[in-house]
């Protein structure tokens, strides 16, 4: 009974210091460290980029590059000319405030209340066109269409793909109202997908982003709702008898690996996306819970106390023979795998501190991200190059970011209110 009580007790910290929600105001971020090759680039105003009621491009595109950490966004200020296409550019102008890429674009208004936005990139020092696209828009698009600007000049410039474009997910709760808020990566733009007087947790994407899976005690016990971004219609996906909990989406989408108490101990199951089809994955006297699956859907990785204490294993998703993946640290919970499935993020808790943790899976070498002592929840970027997780600050829920090396980091805060439980959706078409 004394490492189930322990076990437990490590879970109901993560619940008391759950979270509260600012139901409209947007996450302001901070940003500290950063690449030491960064990328100096200028961000030429768009033409015709202050409409009334309009985002401003220019700012958003960098603001999102600035984020990364690979990038000097230059000030523009000092230079005359404003060209909206590369043919205007006078590169001697941009080689003087040593800009090795620049960017330039316009808005344009179309009949119909639409928008067309161009954009080009350029090489400064080769002198070259990089890359260009144009988007025929909605004005109420303007904002995501500005994160997929950005998206492209990250992929452009690094190779990598960019995550500007994408949304994050995470639980609010401000006084006894728990809500389910999805905002633009940047935190801009929070919409509400449920709320309730009973807590809400474990928000979880779908693959395609177009439903968030989470588990809500408006029953007075822990139930799995699935629920569409675009109808608000939602699906009782697990209301079976004890607890549902921990839904988590295999990757091509037709199923979840859920928690369930019904029978027994918590154990893992899979269910099918329309809530038939239950399976039961592992069949121990411990408690398995907090699943994820690997990138291939062969795997899913979960949080164990069988051995004693609380270690990350994985098993089948057809169900076998679990096996250990985690040994070192006294405890390791909340596994993630990377995009490319080459690493497991956890939560590693030395005996006093909870922290993020990135191990190789090929190495088996860890290493720790995080700076706080109560972080939780972490979170892969759709390009595994950040890790989104909860932490406390000023005795508050926030939400904090850390790039996989180490070196880049981000605060993400509302004034008075606080946040908790974050999930990063997938890239968004």
């Amino acid at each position: 009974m004394k490492k189930i009580k322990d076990f437990t007790r490590i879970f109901v910290l993560w619940l008391s210091v759950m979270v509260p929600n600012m139901a409209h105001a947007a996450l302001e971020i901070e940003i500290s460290g950063g690449n030491a090759q960064q990328i100096p680039i200028a961000i030429v105003p768009f033409s015709q980029d202050t409409f009334k009621g309009h985002e401003n491009i220019a700012n958003i595109i960098s603001a999102d590059l600035r984020r990364s950490g690979l990038f000097r966004v230059l000030e523009t200020g000092g230079v005359a000319s404003r060209p909206t296409s590369i043919s205007q550019v006078n590169f001697g102008d941009w080689t003087s405030l040593q800009a090795q890429a620049l960017a330039v674009g316009k808005v344009e208004v179309l009949p119909g209340n639409r928008l067309k936005v161009s954009f080009q990139l350029a090489d400064v020092l080769k002198q070259t066109h990089l890359t260009g696209m144009e988007y025929n828009i909605t004005p109420s698009q303007l904002r995501l269409t500005s994160h997929k600007i950005a998206d492209a000049i990250y992929q452009k410039l690094t190779g990598e793909a960019g995550i500007f474009a994408s949304r994050i997910a995470y639980i609010n709760k401000s006084g006894n109202r728990y809500a389910l808020q999805v905002a633009d990566v940047d935190g801009v733009n929070p919409q509400t997908v449920v709320s309730s007087n009973e807590p809400i947790i474990s928000p979880a994407w779908s693959p395609d982003g177009a439903k968030v899976a989470y588990v809500s005690f408006e029953k007075k016990k822990p139930i799995i709702f699935v629920q569409s971004l675009m109808t608000g219609q939602r699906l009782t996906l697990a209301s079976f008898k004890g607890n549902n909990s921990a839904p988590a989406w295999s990757p091509d989408g037709t199923k979840l690996a859920i928690v369930l108490t019904h029978s027994a101990n918590s154990q893992l199951y899979t269910i099918n996306a329309d809530g038939s089809g239950l399976k039961q994955v592992t069949k121990s006297s411990a408690i398995d819970t907090e699943p994820t699956w690997s990138p291939d859907g062969k795997w899913i990785y979960f949080t164990s106390d069988r051995g004693g204490r609380p270690q990350i294993y994985k098993v089948s998703a057809t169900g076998g023979e679990a096996q250990r993946v985690t040994f070192d640290g006294v405890n390791n919970l909340s596994p993630k795998l990377s995009p490319d499935g080459r690493s497991l993020a956890m939560i590693r808790f030395d005996g006093s501190k909870f922290k993020v943790a990135l191990q190789d899976l090929a190495s088996g070498q860890v290493q720790i991200l995080s700076e706080g002592a109560q972080d939780e929840s972490p979170s892969f970027a759709p390009n595994g190059r950040v890790l989104l997780y909860a932490t406390r600050v000023g005795g508050r829920g926030a939400l904090a970011a850390v790039s996989a090396d180490g070196r880049v980091r981000q605060r993400l805060t509302q004034s008075g209110g606080d946040v908790r439980e974050p999930a990063w959706g997938p890239m968004l078409n």
